[in-house]
C-alpha cells in the first residue's frame, strides 16, 4: 500500500464531473433553437392570407352539410414547410462547423419532411373521401385533423428536436405549443367575420404568436448564457 495522496486534478469523480459539465455545454453550444422557432413562426404568419384567399367554403340552405376545403393549406404550406426545415438545418450546421461542432439536426430535418409528406396524403385522401364534408365531424376526428395539419406536426417535430437536443427547456415549450394548437385555446378570441371562412384566424395568429415568443426566449436565454 501507499500513503501518497491522489492530487484533486486526478480525482475519478471530479473527473467525470468536468466531463459531464463539457458534453453540457456542447449540447448548448450546438442549439440554434431561437431560429427554428423564428422560421417556424414566420411560416405560421405568412401562411395566414393564403389560407385565407383560397378557403373555399358553401353550405345547403339548410346548413346540414359544407363543402369546407382551404386550398391554400395544400398550396401554401408543403413547399413552405419543406424549405423551412431546410432552411433550419443550413443554420444549424454553419452554426456547428462555425464553432468546431458535430450537430444532429438531419434527424429532425427529416421527421419534418416526413410529416409534411403525411400530411399531404391525408389531405388528398380527405379531399378524395370527402367531396361535401359533414357539418360536424366526431372529436377525435378533428383531434387527428389537428394532429397531422402543418401548425400540429410542427410540434411533433420540435418533440424529436428536443430529444436530439436533450433540451428540457424545447420539450416544456413544445407541449404547451401543441396544448395550444390541438386543444384548441383560442383565449376568447372570436373574430367578428364572415363566419367560417374566419373561424381558424384566431388559432392560426395565436399559433404563430407562441412560437415567435418561444423565438425570443431562447434567444434571450442563449445571449444570458454566454
Amino acid at each position: 500500500m501507499t500513503t501518497d495522496s491522489v492530487p484533486a486534478g486526478g480525482d475519478p469523480r471530479r473527473l467525470l464531473s468536468e466531463v459531464r459539465g463539457l458534453a453540457r455545454r456542447v449540447r448548448a453550444d450546438q442549439r440554434v433553437t431561437w431560429f427554428a422557432l423564428l422560421v417556424l413562426a414566420v411560416v405560421t404568419f405568412v401562411g395566414i392570407p393564403f389560407d385565407w384567399y383560397f378557403l373555399v367554403s358553401h353550405c345547403v340552405s339548410d346548413g346540414t352539410a359544407c363543402q369546407f376545403s382551404r386550398q391554400g393549406v395544400l398550396y401554401y404550406w408543403p413547399p413552405a414547410l419543406l424549405l423551412a426545415y431546410v432552411a433550419i438545418a443550413v443554420c444549424y450546421v454553419r452554426v456547428a462547423r462555425a464553432r468546431g461542432l458535430g450537430t444532429r439536426v438531419l434527424p429532425y430535418a427529416i421527421t419534418g419532411v416526413a410529416l409534411t409528406v403525411l400530411f399531404i396524403a391525408a389531405w388528398v385522401a380527405a379531399r378524395l373521401y370527402f367531396p361535401t364534408h359533414p357539418h360536424r365531424f366526431p372529436d377525435w376526428v378533428l383531434a387527428l385533423d389537428r394532429l397531422i395539419a402543418p401548425w400540429g406536426t410542427i410540434g411533433v417535430a420540435l418533440l424529436v428536436l428536443a430529444r436530439l437536443e436533450r433540451n428540457l427547456g424545447l420539450l416544456v415549450f413544445t407541449l404547451g405549443y401543441l396544448t395550444v394548437a390541438l386543444v384548441p385555446i383560442d383565449f376568447g378570441w372570436h373574430w367578428q367575420g364572415q363566419g367560417i371562412g374566419t373561424a381558424f384566424l384566431p388559432q392560426q395568429f395565436i399559433n404563430g404568436t407562441v412560437l415567435l415568443l418561444g423565438a425570443i426566449g431562447f434567444a434571450l436565454a442563449g445571449r444570458r448564457r454566454r
